[in-house]
């Protein structure tokens, strides 16, 4: 696992955007973009509103759990802003080796003082950028890493990788999926009365190994879940 300083946060985003060899053209994995894209993310829900940083920064066709699965953007868009923003905080990243998806989670604290981790799938847009395609809150956990840093890990690459540029997917089932080129994985296992069970796994060592799993419980009886 490679960890990134805060500190030295900036250096690390400057060296993941240049290739290593620039005559290697295969997509490759920065996941240190997704790091930046996470944290503009969490400072615009402060800035612009909560629900608008959520729109601005969600593909057309985001899926996220408010508990059950829902159209992210038609959801949102019947949402107003609160007052007081969810702030957030990323701890750790996955990447696939092409850089086509990358998973974020961390820890969020809402107004009141209640918090939650999240979990959250970023995909690789046509213009490079990154947006998420799938976003949901998940229990409490304490946070595994250092206070100063942001882990970051990178799938193996397969033996024969592709070339050329990626082309973002859509329409797709969000709620589980995995990378283009195969090397990064998720799952969400919707149990009964909105209960949950999370899962991402991604290539190590020649197979998918899991990196992440979390058990949500049901909220309630009452919950819609979609």
């Amino acid at each position: 696992m490679r960890k990134l300083a805060a500190v030295a946060l900036a250096a690390a985003l400057a060296a993941c955007a240049s290739p290593r060899d620039r005559t290697d053209l295969r997509p490759t994995a920065n996941p240190s973009a997704v790091i930046a894209a996470e944290m503009a993310f969490a400072r615009a829900a402060q800035e612009k509103g909560q629900w608008t940083a959520f729109r601005q920064y969600a593909t057309r066709d985001a899926v996220m759990f408010v508990p059950g699965p829902v159209d992210a953007q038609a959801w949102l868009r019947r949402q107003t802003d609160p007052a007081e923003a969810v702030k957030w905080q990323p701890y750790q990243v996955w990447s696939s080796c092409d850089g086509s998806f990358v998973v974020s989670t961390g820890g969020a604290t809402y107004p009141g003082g209640a918090q939650s981790n999240f979990m959250t799938v970023w995909q690789k847009q046509d213009d490079g950028e990154y947006r998420w395609v799938l976003d949901q809150s998940l229990p409490h956990a304490e946070r595994p890493f250092a206070a100063d840093t942001i882990g970051a890990e990178v799938a193996d690459c397969p033996a024969n990788r592709p070339g050329g540029r990626i082309e973002a997917r859509r329409g797709e089932n969000w709620r589980s999926g995995r990378s283009n080129d195969g090397t990064l994985e998720w799952t969400t296992q919707q149990e009964t009365e909105c209960g949950r069970v999370v899962t991402v796994r991604m290539a190590q060592g020649g197979a998918l190994k899991e990196v992440l799993r979390v058990e949500a419980p049901s909220p309630g009886a009452s919950a819609s879940c979609g």
